[in-house]
């Protein structure tokens, strides 16, 4: 059972000005950086591998997906002085031990799809 209070975290401030939850989720919280880490997890990709990978994800948001997650020190661009250069993206370590924490959303997502969609179905018949 899910107590109705939680206790209070030490530490932690909910103001936005100066909350470091908010902080760091606004730049992480949205789907495709979650899709893009997720890709990265597996191996190094090229921008164009990326495309594939997601395929719903318009070129535009997803170089703006990949400089806010090199930006926040999650991902690495690594440029390869060929003609014409080769980019690949990689996680670094703090996107790793990000991804870890991901990675038992995405089992919880899988394990509940079926409850979820069951709640929405429910929902939408009410409203």
């Amino acid at each position: 059972m899910i107590p109705k209070e939680l206790p209070p975290t030490p530490g932690i401030s909910l103001d936005p000005a100066t909350c470091p939850v908010r902080h760091v989720l606004d730049g992480i919280s949205d789907k495709w950086s979650i899709l893009v880490m997720a890709a990265l997890h597996l191996s190094s990709r090229r921008f164009s591998e990326l495309r594939r990978d997601i395929p719903d994800v318009s070129q535009k948001v997803l170089t703006q997906t990949l400089r806010k997650l090199e930006r926040d020190g999650l991902i690495e661009r690594i440029v390869t002085p060929t003609a014409p250069p080769r980019v690949d993206y990689c996680l670094r370590p703090l996107g790793q031990s990000l991804f870890v924490r991901f990675s038992h959303l995405a089992t919880w997502a899988i394990e509940h799809r079926a409850e979820v969609d069951a709640a929405r179905v429910a929902y939408d018949a009410r409203t």
